[in-house]
């Protein structure tokens, strides 16, 4: 059973699961206290130590299922686990086929034996591998690329195993085919989707009106004459949620008397409380970093967002903000030094952002991991404004896994209509698994409700 367990901990380790040595020890220890033929209390013995979130669970349960189910490792649990006599003599044919000299092809042949490993690491490889190529070609052909060669090579693997079984013996013929079903779980597993599932996700459709007319516009169908009308709404709106929040701060700032505190500092005075002590509990205030895309429509919906964070940056304790089309850009300081209306043209006009190229989501991330990732701490909450299309980019999801651990909450603002959230190049069904709160943000009474729950 030893073995057993340190083999599927390897497995968990390949598949992306942080099993410390620890951890297998105290799994061991509790394993003792279950009985083996109860499958139920036998794996959440193990999923109690390996999978250490909620996010973590899913990954923990398809990797229990391939190792002690599909790949028949355990004789305990399945009595066919055993590999026959037939089996051993067809994989070590394959084992001495010339063709067969494909790195790959090593893993395929450890997946039929029974060890996922080293195909489990094949596949976390292809998934999280960095792309070279030419800023003017980037793209995950690479990634696809490689996918298709492993799908060549199991393809390849499966004629030799053709080859191999030429006696016609009914023995040998049900051993080939069993090992045809393995490899036929191994594409499965290359073609499968295995991003994480997010049950908390907080997907919010808002109904609320605030402005009747001018609320219910679309931001990319506004006239010069509407922006400048809701731009001087937007400013009443924020001197009225800056007062509450005001009275808000006021109210937690007030003094209460700590009883405890009071009466072990009148110690020093014979137990007379002559110094009064009390509870200071200030609030704390959020620490906002804002993604905008500023291509196309999508930077109309951007524009109000900036506008009303800095004009409410005293709710704040810091505001960063971030311009991107295939690269971002820091604009913090443009709407520090300038009024949001005079910051907004200075965007529009700054050379540093390549107004003419494609939206990149996967490049933005990974250079606003690579330059700015100092910045987010566990009171930063994330704010992302785009329509997630990446124009077939390759869209790094894993960067902003990293982000999401780092920070407090990522919040995805999408202006575009949720009938087209995920048709043609959108990765919003990507992203989504890594955010903790996807909302539209197509006009003026939308925005309104995010801002209200932001600050207040």
């Amino acid at each position: 059973m030893m073995h057993l367990l340190l083999k599927f901990a390897a497995i968990c380790r390949s598949g992306d699961l942080r099993v410390s040595t620890s951890e297998v020890i105290d799994a061991v220890t509790h394993l003792q206290w279950v009985d083996f033929s109860d499958e139920t209390g036998f794996k959440a013995a193990l999923k109690a130590n390996f999978a250490k979130s909620r996010r973590e669970q899913g990954n923990f349960d398809r990797l229990y299922h391939l190792f002690f189910h599909e790949m028949q490792t355990s004789t305990a649990l399945d009595p066919d686990g055993e590999q026959t006599v037939e089996q051993r003599q067809i994989i070590t044919q394959l084992q001495e086929n010339e063709m067969l000299t494909d790195p790959i092809d090593s893993a395929l042949i450890d997946f039929l034996k029974g060890d996922p490993a080293a195909f489990l690491q094949e596949i976390y490889n292809l998934e999280n591998r960095e792309e070279y190529s030419s800023p003017a070609l980037k793209s995950n052909l690479g990634q696809l690329s490689a996918r298709l060669a492993v799908m060549l090579r199991i393809n390849a693997l499966k004629g030799a195993i053709g080859e191999a079984n030429t006696g016609g013996r009914s023995g040998d013929s049900q051993s080939a085919e069993r090992l045809l079903g393995r490899l036929d779980r191994a594409y499965k597993m290359l073609t499968e989707d295995n991003r994480p599932n997010n049950d908390a996700l907080k997907k919010v459709r808002s109904n609320e009106t605030h402005f009747r007319d001018i609320g219910e516009r679309s931001f990319a169908a506004l006239s010069p004459a509407e922006i400048v009308q809701m731009q001087e709404i937007i400013k009443k709106l924020v001197r009225k949620l800056r007062d509450r929040m005001g009275r808000r701060y006021a109210a937690g700032s007030r003094r209460y008397l700590d009883v405890k505190k009071t009466l072990r500092h009148s110690g020093r005075f014979q137990g007379i409380p002559i110094e009064i002590k009390y509870r200071q509990r200030p609030l704390k205030k959020t620490k906002i970093i804002a993604l905008c895309d500023v291509s196309g429509s999508v930077w109309s919906a951007a524009r109000f967002m900036l506008n009303m964070l800095y004009s409410m940056q005293d709710c704040f304790s810091a505001v960063h903000s971030f311009a991107f089309i295939s690269g971002a850009t820091d604009i913090t300081e443009i709407f520090e030094k300038y009024e949001a209306d005079k910051a907004v043209e200075k965007v529009l006009s700054s050379r540093k952002i390549e107004f003419g190229a494609l939206t990149d989501y996967g490049e933005v991330f990974q250079q606003f991991r690579r330059h700015h990732m100092h910045l987010v701490n566990k009171r930063t909450t994330v704010i992302i404004v785009g329509d997630g299309r990446s124009n077939y980019h390759n869209p790094r999801e894993e960067i902003l896994a990293d982000i999401r651990e780092k920070s407090r909450r990522i919040i995805w603002l999408n202006p575009e209509p949720e009938d087209f959230w995920h048709t043609g190049d959108s990765e919003i069904n990507t992203y989504k698994a890594y955010c903790h709160e996807i909302r539209p943000c197509r006009n003026l009474n939308q925005l309104v409700d995010f801002v209200e729950d932001l600050v207040l």
